[in-house]
């Protein structure tokens, strides 16, 4: 007996969206959409903040944290990956983190390759002003604008679909799936006429995954969900292979280097809670530069300053390949991935709602880990209603 695969509707193409619908859809149980106001290959929009990720893996979780596992089982898929068929995404590099404060022991990174403790005495971190002690390991860093785009095409690949749309409440999918988001062609032949489809019905079930969007989404409209403001530079150093990372957290002050396997190289960066400034400011451009000039001055080989001492803003600026600004998608309480339901309008019945979103600037951190328990709530709901 041939059993007839359920229809879900993931909401939001960002790496969470990607990759919960992936997870679902490589089961082999279900027809995937995923409806989305912007997709991987679009130019970068503000509203899409996948776009704007540095990004590396480096989980900072707390280790008793229900969301450290989720970010441990990424890293070792990610880890995979780029050793295998998404090498050309990754860049397996040393990773060097120093904190100015006290860092919860043991460590939540004591599970990356090479992993060693960097004393107050050490040479690593007496070379940092203002650092106390540090972590170093190997991890990997992900070229956002290539992942994206694989994430998406391995999704086609296993045959789920993908509709531009934007929904303004999720009773719109509820009640009739992704039809009326549907482009023309598939809905009219070239005279007009409309062409024989099937009477559109509910889906099985809708996961939503719309980062910051469900601050604003009809049927959702969390308003625990807030903006967390990160401007980086970009320039092109391909010298570059190795990452650094400066966390201040009692100042707010973020100092890091992740360079990428094409030899960009994202400079950061800020965290700025309930800024919803979308325009890179020119002030927070040259601090984030010479910050980082003052943090790891061989980000600018001697051979390449106008003072082989010491380098400038100058020597930096002609590298300069863009400015960046993304609002990560934060959230009062952390990450919301629980199931709930919705009703089907003008019916007595409901349907499953999945909720994955609130990562912050964890998106990609714990985006594997996240979809496998985006699918187990979402079998155990469909489950509870056969």
């Amino acid at each position: 007996m041939v059993t007839e695969k359920k229809d879900i509707v993931v909401l939001g193409a960002g790496v969470i969206g990607l990759t919960t619908a992936l997870k679902i859809q490589e089961t082999g149980r279900y027809n995937v959409t995923i409806i989305a106001e912007i997709l991987p290959s679009d130019p970068k929009n503000i509203k899409y903040a996948s776009q704007w990720a540095g990004a590396h893996h480096v989980s900072f979780t707390k280790r008793d944290h229900f969301q450290h596992p989720l970010d441990k089982e990424t890293f070792e898929e990610m880890w995979r990956l780029s050793q295998n068929e998404a090498s050309a995404c990754f860049l397996q590099l040393p990773q060097t983190e120093f904190f100015t404060g006290e860092r919860e022991q043991p460590s939540s990174l004591e599970h990356m390759p090479n992993f060693r403790h960097l004393t107050t005495d050490s040479e690593e971190v007496t070379g940092i002003p203002g650092a106390v002690h540090g972590e170093a390991f190997t991890t990997v860093t992900i070229d956002v604008p290539s992942y994206l785009n694989y994430l998406l095409s391995r999704f086609l690949g296993s045959g789920g679909r993908i509709v531009r749309g934007s929904v303004q409440h999720i009773s719109q999918i509820a009640e009739s799936g992704a039809h009326a988001f549907l482009p023309p062609a598939e809905r009219f032949s070239s005279d007009g006429t409309p062409r024989p489809q099937k009477k559109p019905k509910a889906p099985a079930a809708i996961v939503v995954c719309v980062g910051l969007g469900a601050r604003f989404l009809g049927g959702v409209e969390d308003a625990d969900v807030y903006p967390i403001r990160g401007q980086t530079v970009l320039i092109n150093a391909p010298w570059i292979r190795w990452g650094k990372t400066l966390s201040n957290l009692a100042a707010m002050e973020w100092t890091y280097v992740i360079p990428r396997r094409t030899g960009i190289v994202i400079l950061g960066g800020t965290l700025e809670p309930n800024d919803w400034n979308a325009t890179p400011r020119p002030e927070t451009t040259r601090d984030i530069i010479e910050r980082n000039l003052k943090f790891a001055p061989e980000i600018i080989p001697a051979h390449l300053r106008k003072d082989a001492e010491k380098p400038t803003l100058d020597d930096v600026l002609p590298l300069v390949v863009e400015e960046g600004c993304g609002f990560r998608p934060g959230r009062k309480g952390g990450l919301r991935l629980q199931a709930g339901s919705i009703q089907v309008p003008n019916t007595d019945r409901t349907i499953p709602v999945v909720y994955n979103y609130g990562h912050a600037g964890a998106g990609y951190i714990s985006s594997f880990g996240s979809a496998r328990v985006s699918l187990e709530l979402l079998e155990k709901a469909l489950q509870e209603r056969s």
